[in-house]
């Protein structure tokens, strides 16, 4: 038999919050956190607001904050919501060999990571001016990621000073699946656990892309909203009008668990992780399958691996970009799956409030459904206004809603095709 999986912690540094509790509010209450950029003059680019973090001090969650003075932003939102997942699952402090507990976090191309880009494909320009070398920047960083492993292991530090500030010795991975990484390392944290290669696996992501490059990029794609005369009502996912995502930034670490171990120590046991499927479309680098082909395969093997039935699911969390494609392809998958189910169960859109976080997108939208499962709320999808006839499932429209539910799926479609389904189950003995 294969080692069940629990989780024992949570923690997020987000737009909405700067704890599970906060987070969980403002998404129950359908406030947004979308608002102009501040974190660069952004007045001559085609999308001049975000959902950004603010408020955020490292040295209120690491004791030895200054330490990480020169480490970018990925590290920091890592480090605070790493501390307060293993605070919440009584691990925080070194007790004795911890050679079986690891990290494996989803992450990308940090804040500094882009500014060096930009320097180096727009020299002499100020920012603001949308005149950086997308093509040529794109290049440079492939070449950082097929360098040699000095270079490389730059891209990857959050997951190193995770693995060092908290003593965890065991296994250590990093993934860049784009707006899948971090439901990816979930995933697969989840496998090392069950395989017996760990016991306990400190998994999420951390990511911001909001820079000049990061902003510009994703404009030249066409990815991002413009709605730049109401941002608060940008992200409106499954909505006729929308236009594109609302970018943000963030972290999300939970700690993964093997049964027996959680309950000999007596920890509270938040949930058990019991499904995961991962496939890849196949398809463009920037565009979902129409048919939702890699959608559809990662919900039924997420639920295959869960041992469940369609019918046996509450509610689903989707992706909900607010982009044309990905909205009706991910509806398209669930349809495909659920069946006459899919209009019976709720589906709701984080990103409607907190907005893109990326590679951090799926941690903190799966702690969002472990925290639903929980207490019985499954927080709205705000702006949805008008219906479009693509997508006429149920998706939770503008007001929380109470529904009892013992088990959900959380999708996470990104960049490259790469397709993550989590499911997540009530805990019971």
């Amino acid at each position: 038999m294969r080692r069940r999986v629990v989780i024992t912690g949570m923690g997020v540094i987000t737009p909405l919050g700067h704890s599970v509790g906060e987070l969980f509010a403002s998404q129950v209450e359908g406030r947004t956190a979308v608002g102009p950029i501040t974190h660069f003059d952004a007045r001559t680019f085609p999308t001049t607001f975000a959902s950004e973090v603010t408020g955020f001090d490292l040295a209120k969650f690491i004791p030895n904050a200054a330490r990480y003075a020169n480490c970018g932003v990925n590290t920091h939102f890592a480090l605070a919501a790493g501390r307060m997942a293993l605070a919440e699952a009584g691990l925080l402090h070194e007790n004795g060999d911890r050679s079986r507990m690891g990290v494996y976090l989803g992450s990308g191309e940090g804040k500094e990571d882009f500014e060096a880009l930009t320097s180096s494909t727009a020299a002499g320009t100020q920012p603001g001016e949308r005149t950086t070398n997308i093509r040529r920047a794109v290049g440079l960083l492939m070449q950082r990621l097929s360098g040699p492993q000095e270079e490389q292991q730059e891209m990857f530090v959050p997951s190193g000073y995770l693995a060092n500030e908290f003593a965890l010795d065991g296994p250590f991975a990093s993934c860049q699946t784009a707006c899948a990484a971090s439901s990816q390392a979930i995933g697969e944290a989840l496998e090392m656990i069950r395989t017996g290669e760990a016991d306990i696996m400190l998994a999420g992501g951390s990511h911001s892309m909001i820079t000049p490059l990061g902003i510009s990029g994703f404009n030249r794609l066409t990815a991002l909203s413009q709605r730049n005369d109401s941002p608060q009502t940008a992200s409106r996912p499954f909505d006729l009008t929308r236009d594109g995502f609302v970018i943000g930034e963030g972290a999300g670490l939970m700690v993964l668990e093997e049964l027996e171990s959680a309950k000999a120590r007596g920890a509270n046991i938040l949930a058990e992780l019991t499904g995961y499927g991962s496939t890849a479309d196949a398809f463009r680098m920037t565009d979902p399958h129409p048919e939702g082909k890699g959608a559809i395969r990662a919900i039924a093997d997420a639920l295959t691996d869960a041992g469940l039935n369609a019918t046996d699911i509450g509610y689903v969390n989707a992706h909900g970009t607010s982009t044309q494609a990905n909205d009706a392809a991910e509806t398209k998958g669930i349809k495909a799956v659920f069946g006459p189910h899919a209009y019976k169960v709720p589906v709701s859109s984080s990103k409607s409030m907190l907005g893109h976080l990326i590679a951090a997108a799926g941690v903190a939208e799966l702690v969002i459904t472990v925290t639903a499962l929980r207490n019985g709320v499954i927080p709205p999808t705000i702006n949805l206004e008008t219906p479009d006839p693509e997508c006429d499932l149920d998706y939770v429209p503008k007001h929380a809603r109470e529904v009892r539910f013992r088990h959900a799926l959380s999708n996470s479609f990104g960049f490259g095709g790469q397709n993550i389904s989590l499911v997540v189950s009530e805990f019971k003995g």
